[in-house]
């Protein structure tokens, strides 16, 4: 059985692989401290709890865009899994798709994946957003390579700017807002970032295209991509599960490299 682990600079998501579905989803916060023997007591009480036996775990992929958590993570499968972890972004790690990108640029592993699973579900001339810590955009050329892409800030990450930049104010949830304008403050800060990520994304999305210059599908992902959805017509499809469907296409594509 495969685990797959993202790991993102707020969240760490394990998932259980059986080579058709996933058989469970599991979310903790990211940490660094936090230990090989940590991980193993949190993960396998969650497996127990589903009637799942960490014995048939023997294969493992990583994504993670937080370094410092791969050693214990590596730490995790040897000492548990008695296997070596294939992980994403290492040169041991070969991608199903080309990257066209300038020399020495480093992409985060969980673009990648993004990329690769929004080819393999959907072919080429895409574009993926992933609502994280940061709104990422990728793009997908017609022949499945990544060739590049747009970083903005997340959705949260601003709102705990604005927060804390300001005395008076507060920490608010994200929401689509009864109205546009608003007659209480956090309405109003509420229907900033709303409409104003509604704004930063469809303008971003509209540019890609034109400098494309073709016709390309929008793929969302992320927590908050079924949120933004409201407000606009924005993605031609959501996909929940893009990552980590991503890892299980390059662990099946290494797999098969040295079979």
């Amino acid at each position: 059985m495969l685990l797959t682990i993202d790991c993102g600079n707020t969240n760490t998501v394990f998932a259980l692989w059986d080579g058709k579905a996933f058989l469970q989803t599991w979310r903790c916060a990211t940490d660094v401290q936090r230990t090989a023997d940590e991980y193993y007591v949190w993960l396998t009480s969650l497996m127990q709890l589903r009637g799942l036996d960490e014995v048939k775990i023997d294969e493992v992929v990583v994504s993670s865009v937080v370094p410092r958590v791969v050693f214990n993570l590596r730490v995790l499968c040897n000492r548990y899994f008695d296997c070596r972890p294939l992980v994403v972004g290492r040169s041991d790690c070969a991608l199903p798709i080309p990257v066209r990108i300038d020399p020495g640029t480093q992409v985060g592993p969980d673009r990648l994946a993004n990329s690769v699973a929004a080819h393999d579900l959907y072919g080429g001339d895409l574009i993926v957003v992933d609502y994280g810590t940061a709104t990422n955009f990728d793009i997908v050329d017609r022949d499945g390579a990544y060739i590049g892409g747009v970083l903005a800030p997340g959705v949260n990450l601003s709102l705990q700017a604005l927060h804390e930049a300001t005395a008076a104010l507060p920490l608010v949830d994200v929401t689509m807002p009864p109205q546009v304008v608003g007659t209480n403050t956090v309405n109003a800060m509420q229907s900033g970032v709303f409409w104003g990520y509604i704004g930063l994304v469809s303008e971003i999305v509209r540019r890609i295209k034109d400098e494309c210059g073709r016709p390309m599908k929008v793929i969302s992902t992320g927590g908050l991509a079924p949120l933004f959805q409201q407000g606009d017509t924005l993605f031609d499809v959501f996909e929940d599960n893009l990552t980590m469907h991503g890892l299980t296409v390059i662990h099946r594509f290494n797999r098969d490299l040295h079979k």
